[in-house]
């Protein structure tokens, strides 16, 4: 039982409506690494997903002392449209160095896998399963019925956040793997992925605590 309730309060730690953090990865160097001015990118063809997602990063930043801007008000709503070369991105970074930026913090789509759930709502069923009938009932239809399963899409999102050190390389400091669940409403999806994006921020000591 106490093994059961520790996965369930791991499970709603890392999961915020429609996003489960799948995995993160936390550079040796973090430790002696702290944000004070970060540039947002959110890397999407959705403007207004784009905006949201990265006014939303940047007021929970502002609420924990960091300052930030965002591509969205720095470029136009055209920037990501045109495919950039390697030494325009090498400028933008020394642009933002020289602009007393330290990091960047990129968020983008990196995967979309479809899934199938069964939809079928066997409320009267045991779902625990403690009886065989019940377990053969609420599957069965996978044979007899084709509808009994309903598609949905994941999205993979990953936000990685690197260093803008003027003596050392643009270095990645932290990487954290999303999956946002068959998203439907843009407000909700970016509430979601920034409210568990901030949460493991926390935790990991890469921003501090909300005051």
């Amino acid at each position: 039982m106490k093994n059961l309730l520790l996965i369930l309060l791991m499970f709603c730690l890392y999961s915020c409506g429609s996003a489960q953090l799948k995995d993160r990865w936390i550079s040796p160097e973090a430790e002696d690494y702290t944000l004070s001015k970060v540039f947002i990118i959110g890397l999407t063809d959705n403007n207004e997903a784009r905006e949201k997602f990265e006014n939303k990063l940047q007021y929970q930043l502002a609420l924990r002392g960091i300052e930030s801007s965002t591509s969205f008000n720095k470029f136009d709503t055209k920037f990501l449209e045109k495919k950039r070369t390697e030494a325009e991105i090498k400028s933008l970074e020394d642009q933002l160095l020289k602009e007393g930026y330290d990091a960047v913090v990129f968020t983008k789509v990196a995967g979309i896998k479809n899934k199938i759930k069964f939809k079928e709502d066997y409320s009267d069923l045991d779902k625990n399963h403690s009886f065989f009938k019940d377990d053969y009932l609420m599957y069965q239809d996978q044979f007899f019925n084709p509808d009994a399963y309903q598609e949905y899409q994941v999205y993979n999102a990953e936000t990685s956040i690197y260093c803008l050190c003027p003596a050392k390389k643009r270095t990645l400091i932290w990487k954290g793997y999303i999956d946002i669940i068959d998203p439907e409403n843009i407000n909700q999806t970016v509430n979601d992925y920034s409210k568990l994006l901030i949460l493991v921020l926390e935790e990991d000591r890469i921003i501090p605590l909300k005051d």
